[in-house]
């Protein structure tokens, strides 16, 4: 049996490529346990894996459907989470925030950015010299539209990264109930 998404779900993926193998890296934490993902999106028109449509900053910020991206013969393992404290009304905000990023180019920059904070032990400052809005990164999409009706994910905007996204709703069970574990999607 397939799962409805809804507007609103953040979805997490784990990559088997080399990027995505050196974000998950390069966004650990020291003394931090093997960060699980490298990216997320968020869903802003509900269905089931195969129809929900969903907004994510690839080569840059696309609007497609979740299976195009992610169903077989795709190997990358996805989750997906639902705000359990949220309004339609923030919800409603929260798609809105993300569908104005579609076509936007991807922050390349603030990659390298990342790269430069984590090389100088996490600090947040070559990432808050890059304009997110611009040139946006996946993290960024999903933390500016919840930031927008005044939601985080214990990090500041311009830190955000996938990682952060997942350590978040993971472990803030009161707020956020897993839809789909971490795992490959399938035609079930």
């Amino acid at each position: 049996m397939d799962i409805l998404l809804e507007p609103g779900d953040i979805f997490l993926t784990r990559g088997c490529g080399l990027l995505s193998k050196a974000i998950r890296f390069f966004t650990r934490s020291i003394g931090e346990k093997r960060t699980k993902v490298n990216h997320v999106g968020l869903v802003v028109q509900g269905g089931d894996t195969k129809t929900a449509i969903v907004v994510e900053a690839l080569w840059k910020v696309m609007r497609h459907k979740l299976w195009s991206q992610y169903g077989p013969p795709r190997k990358d393992c996805v989750a997906v989470y639902r705000a359990s404290n949220l309004t339609a009304e923030e919800v409603k905000d929260i798609v809105a925030e993300a569908e104005k990023q579609v076509g936007k180019k991807y922050g390349f920059l603030m990659i390298a950015a990342h790269l430069k904070d984590w090389l100088f032990l996490g600090i947040y400052l070559f990432r808050c010299l890059i304009p997110g809005n611009k040139y946006p990164i996946c993290s960024w999409v999903v933390a500016d539209a919840f930031a927008k009706v005044g939601k985080d994910f214990g990090v500041e905007v311009g830190m955000a990264t996938p990682d952060d996204i997942w350590d978040f709703v993971v472990k803030n069970t009161d707020k956020y109930k897993e839809i789909h574990p971490l795992k490959l999607l399938s035609q079930e």
